[in-house]
């Protein structure tokens, strides 16, 4: 069975996207948490992962670090579980838009940490974020549109593309974000995740140390 090793789920969006593939599809893992800013943390990624983050993936000895090859590796070992969509053009599209997200939106990722437990709405945001919140909204209503017929998600269902715009749905919620229409009706989708639901429950319920000087400080 795989070993996934992840941060505090209140502020860890990389280690939300492999986590939420694994459990809404069905593929069996152990979930090793380790709290940010912990010796342990540290000690235990460093000696897996030469990149010294989470999430890692261990498969037996083997490690996986990054979010977007963790998910490559349990879709190719896992085809049963629908992690990309079978039709050519909608797999491609699904990969560009996870690789999109992994590398880019950095505006909205400064300005709007993830942040689960919280509720704020209404705070000033800056306008490179403001547009990367309008680009979000016109990816997921386009997405829809041209893939998204048989199921609630981008491509009817659940695949990597959902779970790597999962954090930033969760963002949303946090800080209030609004939408309607077909935008509303995936983040609602998203949400209402059994996985979803499970992992903002074991957030809610952490009790996390956050030095002064780190950034989800800024929005607690």
């Amino acid at each position: 069975m795989y070993t996934l090793i992840i941060g505090n789920k209140n502020y860890s969006s990389w280690s939300l996207r492999p986590w939420i593939a694994l459990r809404a599809t069905g593929v069996a893992f152990t979930e090793q948490k380790l709290g940010f800013f912990t010796e342990e943390f540290s000690r235990r990624v460093g000696a897996v992962s030469p990149a010294g983050l989470v999430p890692v993936l261990l498969d037996g000895d083997f490690a996986i670090w990054d979010s977007l090859a963790i998910c490559e590796y349990v879709a190719e070992h896992h085809p049963e579980a629908g992690l990309w969509p079978q039709a050519p053009k909608a797999r491609a599209r699904a990969r560009s838009l996870a690789a999109q997200m992994h590398s880019g939106f950095g505006a909205l990722r400064q300005a709007l940490p993830m942040n689960v437990e919280a509720h704020l709405p209404g705070i000033t945001i800056p306008e490179a974020a403001q547009k990367d919140i309008s680009r979000l909204h016109a990816i997921w209503h386009d997405t829809r549109a041209e893939f998204g017929q048989g199921g609630p998600f981008l491509f009817g269902a659940f695949s990597i593309a959902d779970a790597f715009f999962a954090p930033v749905v969760s963002r949303f919620a946090t800080y209030g974000i609004t939408a309607t229409g077909t935008v509303r009706d995936y983040m609602d989708a998203v949400l209402a995740l059994p996985a979803m639901q499970d992992w903002m429950r074991d957030a809610r319920a952490e009790a996390t140390f956050v030095p002064e000087d780190e950034p989800y400080r800024k929005h607690r």
